[in-house]
């Protein structure tokens, strides 16, 4: 038998989303810059006969049953598509928190496809891994090589990688979940109707947090009517020495600040901890 693989499924942060409208197929259509972080969740593969999944860490009680774990349902899915396809047990390190706004989830099920695809000598442009992808959920392509890039559309249209400066940046969830659909059903969009506001500003990589800065992420206010504490952790955040920057990632409940150089940000993570010590808090650097 081949010998266990590993790999890191590390935390996506929308540092952008501009939302443009609903579509007719009932999609809102998005525009949004995606970068990856240093922290996340590990998984590994040990390849044997039947699959299956073993989770531990502080949040793996919150990551679903094996009926609805996305690292499984990518495997099935991969496996419908490539016949003989080798599988195997998934230990899954969960440190994410869970309906975050970060892709934990996503990046799993992404991270399993990685894993099974150097098990079997596909390369990631197969196009059953790529469906296997695309039909996990709307974040798992841009998961599957996660480098920071633009993404469109309702996440099947991505733009070549990025090579980002590297940020230094504050992670805060208040340990509240926060359902997708429901923020999105609360941006309120009719079929068809378009969203008014700015285009979303051309990346300059020589100052990339004023880029940032003159962007937004369209579903913030209503994960705000939501969820009041997403307000009180960007307010925090705000509040800390040299904080360039602070929003939401995705749709909450994860906000991000970024700052200058990573004493600034581990400074600004021990403030936030010291005033909610019960809060998921992570000083990190995303690319």
């Amino acid at each position: 038998m081949p010998p266990p693989l590993a790999t890191r499924a590390p935390a996506k942060i929308n540092l952008t989303l501009h939302v443009f409208g609903r579509r007719a197929d009932g999609y809102h259509e998005l525009e949004s810059l995606v970068a990856f972080a240093g922290t996340g969740d590990d998984l590994r593969l040990e390849p044997g006969p039947r699959l299956a999944l073993r989770a531990r860490g502080p949040t793996a009680i919150l990551a679903g049953s094996d009926a609805d774990n996305l690292v499984l349902k990518a495997a099935r899915l991969l496996a419908d598509r490539v016949e003989g396809l080798q599988l195997g047990t998934f230990h899954l390190t969960k440190r994410l928190p869970v309906a975050a706004g970060i892709g934990g989830g996503s990046s799993d099920a992404a991270a399993a496809l990685r894993l099974l695809a150097r098990l079997n000598g596909l390369p990631l442009s197969h196009a059953g891994l790529r469906e296997a992808a695309r039909l996990t959920g709307a974040d798992v392509p841009v998961c599957l090589e996660p480098r920071a890039r633009m993404m469109r559309g309702a996440g099947e249209e991505l733009g070549a990688p990025l090579n980002l400066p590297r940020l230094f940046a504050v992670l805060v969830n208040p340990r509240v979940p926060v359902e997708t659909p429901a923020v999105f059903k609360a941006l309120g969009l009719r079929l068809g109707q378009a969203l008014a506001g700015a285009e979303h500003p051309s990346i300059e990589r020589s100052a990339l947090i004023d880029t940032l800065s003159a962007a937004r992420n369209d579903l913030e206010p209503p994960a705000l009517h939501i969820q009041p504490l997403i307000g009180e952790a960007l307010g925090l955040l705000r509040q800390t020495r040299g904080c360039r920057l602070a929003r939401m990632s995705g749709s909450g409940a994860t906000v991000f600040g970024l700052y200058d150089d990573c004493e600034a940000a581990a400074a600004a993570a021990k403030a936030v901890r010291r005033a909610r010590p019960d809060w998921w808090v992570k000083a990190t650097s995303l690319r």
